[in-house]
């Protein structure tokens, strides 16, 4: 943590006096030190439904697509075949031959494999697809630093974000490992706003001409009871504002941090917050994939970090029925962290991301019971099996340790 940092988020707790209370009697709790140390307010008047797997999420999506009017902008990393890659394709192409105007951009790198007809045909249809940094052979060290972000935004009123990409490896109920477990949420209300901002943010530099604003000026209506930070990331080596949210929400963890996470590979500064966490009596649990992880490099890249968690009682679970791919970090009785960012160097140090912190109680009931519900699917570390890995397994954490801010 950059040294400023460390010595502005200890002065943002002394901020908060006993007087600070929502109009519910709650204490505000982590919201002033959020909003203190990242610089952004939360906004009020928001509504959030929590989308389960494939089988709720891309129906969801899809009738947002279909029912818009005005604008659709789809910015994802990960775009490749199958039917539900086809299936999205033509309902943004039907749109846009209506009159609605639809932008698309691409991952360079996340997105090669989409079905390069899917591509013409929409651009056939009017759709503006571009792609953020495709990859060039002349200038390779520009390939490093991604858009990870996954948001779709309809006519400037629901917005959709969280884990899931577009591909048939997310369709389904992960009932099987072919079938991946994912959340994904959708949002109404005055948050939709500053989650578009993150799409111009990526638009912009692809050098397209910036799109109508005019849809990005008036805030929706509000719609619900949820507060949202919408945290942006940037692409770049250091520091970023979601590692600060992170480590915000670490440090002032008062009963719970439970994390899901497709993939886990932390730096010193966030396993020390963590291990801190569990020490002082919070509830730290980690869960992230097991055999079914989909990069072998970056699990074994995590476990090499687990003794130190382990050893300070943070309970970790792999997730065995298939790949789980959400980013959910729920914090005591009602905040959470939503969006594409997982607990990963990559994520907080090199990639484009979009997180929301949620202050809702609601959310995080709902978040808290299919995390339990997903207990079940898990085996859980234990020190005993850790300390009594095989020899090959040690050889190979000690050959990717030098790679992992690259995971």
């Amino acid at each position: 943590m950059p040294p400023v940092l460390q010595q502005r988020i200890p002065a943002l707790a002394e901020k908060i006096r006993p007087r600070e209370r929502l109009t519910d009697g709650r204490e505000k709790g982590l919201r002033p030190l959020l909003e203190g140390a990242l610089g952004k307010p939360f906004t009020e008047g928001n509504e959030i439904d929590v989308l389960r797997n494939g089988v709720q999420i891309f129906p969801a999506m899809l009738e947002a697509i279909r029912g818009a009017q005005s604008t659709i902008e789809l910015l994802t990393f990960v775009y490749w075949r199958g039917d539900i890659a086809r299936e999205f394709a033509e309902a943004l192409a039907e749109r846009s031959r209506a009159g609605v105007k639809v932008f698309v951009l691409l991952d360079g790198f996340g997105a090669q494999q989409i079905d390069k007809k899917l591509v013409k045909n929409m651009r056939s249809a009017g759709v503006e697809v571009q792609w953020f940094r495709p990859l060039s052979k002349l200038q390779p060290w520009k390939g490093n630093h991604r858009t990870h972000r996954k948001l779709l935004v309809c006519d400037g009123d629901v917005a959709f974000t969280g884990g899931v990409g577009i591909a048939a490896e997310w369709d389904g109920d992960a009932r099987n490992p072919h079938e991946w477990r994912d959340t994904h949420f959708r949002v109404r209300g005055p948050a939709v706003r500053h989650m578009q901002a993150a799409f111009l943010d990526n638009w912009i530099e692809t050098g397209r001409p910036l799109l109508d604003l005019k849809h990005h000026i008036s805030a929706p209506k509000r719609a619900g009871k949820a507060a949202i930070q919408v945290v942006r990331s940037t692409a770049s080596i250091g520091w970023n504002d979601t590692a600060t949210l992170f480590r915000v929400m670490f440090a002032y963890a008062k009963s719970r941090i439970w994390v899901t996470t497709g993939f886990f590979v932390v730096d010193d500064g966030t396993q020390k917050l963590l291990a801190e966490a569990a020490k002082r009596g919070v509830d730290v649990r980690i869960m992230y994939p097991g055999r079914h992880h989909d990069s072998r490099v970056s699990k074994v890249a995590g476990e090499s970090r687990v003794r130190p968690l382990l050893d300070a009682g943070v309970k970790i679970y792999h997730y065995q029925k298939t790949m789980i791919h959400a980013k959910i970090i729920i914090v005591d009785d009602s905040l959470v962290s939503i969006g594409s960012t997982n607990l990963n160097q990559r994520s907080l140090l090199k990639d484009d991301e979009i997180s929301l912190a949620v202050d809702d109680p609601r959310t995080a009931q709902i978040l808290s019971n299919q995390y339990r519900r997903d207990l079940g699917s898990c085996d859980q570390e234990g020190k005993r099996s850790w300390a009594h890995r095989g020899l090959a397994q040690r050889a190979k954490e000690i050959f990717v340790s030098p790679f992992r801010r690259q995971m």
